[in-house]
């Protein structure tokens, strides 16, 4: 699974990175993934390896995370920032045209960059979130988010992540807990593995909403013309079921995958999910031939 590793400067001086899984049909849009709060390229692994050789991928570290830089300022962890360093990439890659693809707060975030200029989306994949967030899930988030667990070995950190998201994939198994701490975490400088992100974000979260300042709702309508797929875990505590109905009847071109059993958030490389995942691409490709 061939990429290269891109890098590029926010507005405010932070040189942030990108994973570059060329080598796809040049004529098609690239797809350009979004991870969530505390995550990273490494997510989008699977869908990479999937659709490499047919598709481009772009996978991007939010800054403060993978190998993006770390804000000086630990305030600009917010959406007007992340969607100004997205703006900046996609001027630096001089995209016109694109899939968007985003888990959790990288959903929200593909919505109001889309949002802003919708005649630039050629599709959208929003995974596990909405314009109406379970405040549930958002507890939940908030209690977890900047813990300063260090791990000797990559086994501890797996068993530990399983202790706090075993409600969400109940059914994993050890070496699906060790693919999710290798995405989640890094070796740090004094050989013990750390979260591979920074700590101070959870600063930005204290007494206010994650998704302060965004319409949602808004920037949902906005996309109403574009191809969607939403995907949702059926136990998910971001994304109700009724949440999932007006989206849908918001937007005549969305349609959604549910994946039984597990939580907030699909890998996407469950067997409906990447299905559903084809059939989207193959709808992109018929407008496009049509336009």
């Amino acid at each position: 699974m061939a990429y290269t590793d891109g890098y590029y400067w926010s507005n405010d001086g932070l040189r942030l990175h990108y994973r570059d899984y060329a080598g796809g049909d040049a004529a098609r849009p690239p797809i350009l993934c979004i991870p969530g709060l505390t995550r990273n390229a490494r997510d989008f692994e699977g869908l990479a390896a999937r659709l490499t050789g047919e598709w481009r991928v772009i996978a991007v570290d939010l800054r403060g995370r993978g190998e993006s830089a770390y804000a000086k300022d630990p305030l600009t962890y917010a959406p007007l920032s992340y969607i100004q360093d997205l703006e900046a990439l996609v001027a630096d890659l001089a995209l016109d045209r694109f899939v968007l693809a985003g888990t959790s707060m990288g959903g929200l975030l593909a919505m109001h960059l889309g949002a802003a200029a919708p005649e630039r989306v050629a599709g959208l994949i929003v995974n596990d979130v909405g314009p109406e967030l379970d405040e549930i899930g958002m507890a939940r988030i908030r209690s977890t988010i900047g813990r300063t667990s260090t791990w000797p070995t990559w086994v501890h950190a797996a068993r530990d992540f399983a202790e706090l998201h075993k409600a969400a994939f109940p059914k994993w198994k050890l070496e699906d807990w060790l693919a999710f701490a290798k995405r989640m975490a890094k070796i740090g400088s004094a050989g013990r593995i750390v979260p591979d992100y920074d700590m101070r974000i959870a600063e930005a979260l204290r007494g206010a909403s994650p998704v302060a300042g965004m319409d949602l709702w808004g920037a949902w309508q906005a996309l109403r013309g574009v191809p969607t797929l939403i995907v949702r875990g059926e136990r998910s505590d971001i994304l109700s079921a009724e949440t999932l109905v007006p989206m849908l009847d918001a937007n005549a071109q969305a349609t959604a995958v549910t994946v039984p059993g597990i939580g907030h958030a699909p890998t996407l490389d469950e067997p409906e999910v990447a299905a559903a995942i084809d059939g989207l691409l193959r709808l992109v490709q018929e407008r496009l031939a049509l336009a």
